[in-house]
């Protein structure tokens, strides 16, 4: 028979894992006679655990919350993931200050051997340029828009601005709401080797997306940034009319999102009739909540393809790019893969390959392709071969832009 505190523990970790134990099932799982299970049950409830009682036939125990958090039980492997998670939280400016506290924590309770463990593994979690010059999202407001989401409650709030930061920023850099896929170039020189071929759709400013939201028109090109990797939008602004933006938006919250470093809000707007995808920085929530309401499906068959096909400047039900094109690029296929994201590139030869991309424009799908700084052949698109008709246009009329004239002294 295990030694009382061994047992104590083993319980404890059952009764974490499980809802409701009936007192047969422990006894049998610890080898031991259900009396023993019930001493062993006040000995927790002693150390300050809230075990209840559960009424029936067999009769059982549930381990409840309770308003203080005892101590709990945790494997080797399990302390290893919380410091992970916790060194990889403290990169999110929303949690930092909190993540950091819990670590070390966490680090004075551990025995000495995962002590130095930890203490070994170094993680940088590498800030994104997005959240750089992004304020970051209240946890106050997480915790209300998980309250309201968890309960079904319809939400009214003001979605206000977000101040655009000069000091100190790159002139070339996107500003807020803008999308900014890394500077074009030859593939051995691309600003970040970890960033999508096509960038994301631009984003308006003051206003939520919409499903079904149009891609950009024709020739809208993307604005290049002066940072390594692209910046992060917010989906496409709608079409039509809108509503005051001023006046408080009525939503049915569905999911919470984060997708590089930012969070947002995945809603049915009530006042639209239609799904958004909102920027919890700018949510200020109202009291009190609504009524309750019945969820509705969403759009794409899960939350991460509804989200991945919104920023990609499709309506929602498709995580596929709106536009597709093929290029033969004058260039061996291995230099092309490594920067071809979630392009396909096939070998046609020494020097030579083809590339398949998507984008979010035609507009956008050309300067994909420029940005490999090479002679390339598009193979059967006229809409992407009229794309590139028309980025040649700007880029010769760019071209010739006269200089400034010197100012003369008086």
């Amino acid at each position: 028979m295990q030694k009382t505190s061994s047992r104590l523990l083993a319980l404890l970790s059952l009764l974490q894992a499980h809802r409701d134990w009936s007192g047969d099932a422990l006894a049998q799982r610890l080898d031991v006679t259900s009396r023993t299970v019930r001493r062993d049950v006040d000995r927790l409830r002693e150390l300050g655990y809230r075990i209840a009682t559960v009424k029936g036939p067999a009769g059982g125990y549930r381990l409840e919350a309770g308003a203080q958090m005892p101590p709990m039980l945790f494997d080797d492997g399990q302390v290893v993931a919380l410091a992970v998670a916790l060194r990889t939280a403290a990169a999110d400016a929303s949690v930092a200050e909190d993540a950091a506290r819990a670590l070390a924590t966490l680090r004075q309770v551990m025995p000495p051997r995962l002590r130095r463990s930890v203490d070994l593994l170094r993680v940088t979690a590498v800030e994104p340029p997005t959240a750089r010059d992004s304020p970051p999202a209240d946890p106050r407001v997480l915790l209300e828009l998980s309250r309201v989401i968890q309960a079904r409650e319809e939400l009214r709030f003001d979605y206000v601005p977000l101040p655009v930061p000069t000091a100190g920023r790159d002139p070339g850099a996107a500003t807020a709401g803008e999308a900014a896929p890394a500077a074009g170039g030859a593939p051995g020189t691309l600003a970040n080797e970890a960033s999508p071929v096509s960038a994301p759709a631009p984003a308006d400013a003051d206003e939520a997306s919409p499903v079904g939201a149009p891609a950009p028109a024709e020739g809208a090109v993307p604005v290049p940034a002066g940072e390594t990797g692209p910046r992060e939008p917010t989906p496409p602004a709608p079409a039509g009319p809108r509503l005051d933006p001023e006046s408080p938006r009525r939503v049915q919250p569905h999911h919470l999102v984060t997708r590089r470093h930012r969070w947002y809000l995945v809603a049915w707007d009530l006042d639209r009739a239609d799904w958004r995808v909102f920027r919890v920085a700018r949510i200020r929530p109202r009291t009190p909540t609504g009524p309750r309401f019945t969820p509705r499906e969403l759009l794409g068959g899960s939350t991460a393809a509804f989200i991945t096909s919104r920023f990609r400047g499709n309506d929602g039900s498709t995580a596929d790019w709106p536009c597709h094109g093929e290029v033969v690029l004058r260039l061996p296929a291995a230099e092309v893969a490594p920067f071809a994201g979630d392009g396909i590139v096939e070998e046609l030869g020494p020097d030579r390959c083809r590339l398949a991309l998507g984008s979010w424009s035609w507009a956008g799908l050309a300067a994909a392709f420029a940005r490999f700084d090479a002679e390339m052949e598009v193979i059967g698109s006229p809409r992407l071969a009229a794309a590139f008709a028309t980025l040649a246009a700007r880029a010769s009329r760019a071209a010739n832009t006269p200089e400034p004239e010197p100012e003369q002294d008086g």
